[in-house]
């Protein structure tokens, strides 16, 4: 608090110009202000990458070859339907986003399947393109499990210590500094949801016979899994949408703790019950002090249903920082076609990772 003072009174009371040494008119201030301007270079002097996953399921060739493994384009199921794959140029409107929201990104990468928009801008020196096999063993692949390919991105050349994950459909809905992800230790802050019981939240649903979905049973197990090792269970559950990670403690996530887990799992190409989820890394790194907690309401961090019948309504009554517009089995063709106009209106200025 008292640095907080200094500072302000310097703000208003002390000229300063800062050339290769710090010279202050009233020296009696000289210390602190030093002292704050290194306490917030700590933070700014961070790069902090982004790393997408992005698939276009209306690819014919991305179609046949998905249709010659699996036997299967789509269905109705929560592991496999079209939303999963369906491409509404969310990708295109997600970087304009970034670039209006969060413009201190360092570099962009698209994690894809030999695919690429169409309408990217190829030639932007942030962004790169990645391939699966460029990153992922060969067993691996042909890979439609998202859970999978996630295991691999810290192997993403050059990728920086810090960095921020996100879907295609996912949003940066208001101006966000980088302390918004990173503490000034360097360290990522986990945002979770609350659940009213905790803890006892799925075994209510499960004993009033409701059955857990795919998704949430694997971040359930992975929870469970961090109390076993850590002896600390997070009831909290993935906020959904951009979250941030310490790449070296992915890393060791992966290549140590999760080593039987991952092996499991890596030759389900399609999403499975018993996948390893990427949020049991985030209760890990929280379980190893080696990340912080946060917990978030819609405001700061909304999904919106496709399937719901006002986008607009809903943004205007919560304005969330960070927002997903969550495809899925419930939604049909007749909701998807209000995406694009619902997203130019948001993000209507033309990004420079465009053609």
């Amino acid at each position: 608090m008292k640095l907080l003072i200094v500072f302000q009174l310097l703000k208003l009371h002390v000229s300063c110009q800062l050339n290769s040494t710090l010279e202050c008119k009233n020296t009696n201030f000289k210390y602190y202000f030093c002292i704050e301007l290194i306490t917030i270079s700590v933070l700014t002097n961070y790069k902090i990458d982004l790393v997408y996953l992005w698939v276009d399921g209306n690819d014919p060739k991305w179609f046949e070859k998905k249709l010659t493994f699996t036997g299967v384009l789509v269905d109705t199921s929560e592991e496999n339907n079209k939303g999963r794959y369906v491409s509404n140029d969310e990708l295109k409107y997600s970087l304009r986003s970034v670039e209006k929201n969060i413009p201190w990104i360092n570099k962009i990468y698209i994690v894809t399947d030999d695919q690429y928009p169409q309408w990217l801008n190829r030639d932007n020196p942030l962004v790169k393109i990645v391939d699966h096999k460029e990153i992922m063993p060969e067993e691996a692949l042909p890979c439609f499990n998202s859970s999978v390919i996630e295991y691999f991105l810290y192997k993403i050349p050059n990728l920086e210590e810090r960095f921020l994950l996100v879907n295609d459909d996912m949003f940066f809905n208001n101006e966000l500094s980088q302390d918004y992800f990173f503490k000034d230790d360097g360290l990522a802050i986990v945002r979770l949801k609350k659940k009213f019981f905790r803890k006892n939240h799925y075994k209510i649903k499960k004993f009033l016979g409701k059955k857990l979905g795919q998704y949430i049973t694997m971040v359930t197990d992975g929870a469970k899994y961090i109390e076993n090792e850590f002896g600390i269970y997070y009831s909290g559950i993935p906020h959904h949408n951009a979250d941030a990670y310490n790449r070296s403690t992915y890393k060791y996530a992966i290549e140590n703790l999760f080593a039987s887990k991952v092996k499991e799992s890596v030759l389900s190409h399609t999403r499975k019950y018993g996948d390893l989820h990427r949020s049991t890394i985030s209760y890990y790194a929280l379980a190893a002090g080696k990340a912080h907690l946060k917990y978030v309401g819609r405001k700061q961090s909304s999904r919106i249903n496709v399937s719901s019948k006002n986008y607009y309504k809903y943004m205007k009554r919560y304005n969330p920082d960070l927002f997903c517009l969550n495809d899925n089995q419930r939604a049909k063709d007749t909701d998807r076609i209000r995406i694009k106009p619902f997203l130019e209106r948001l993000f209507p200025e033309k990004s420079s990772f465009e053609l």
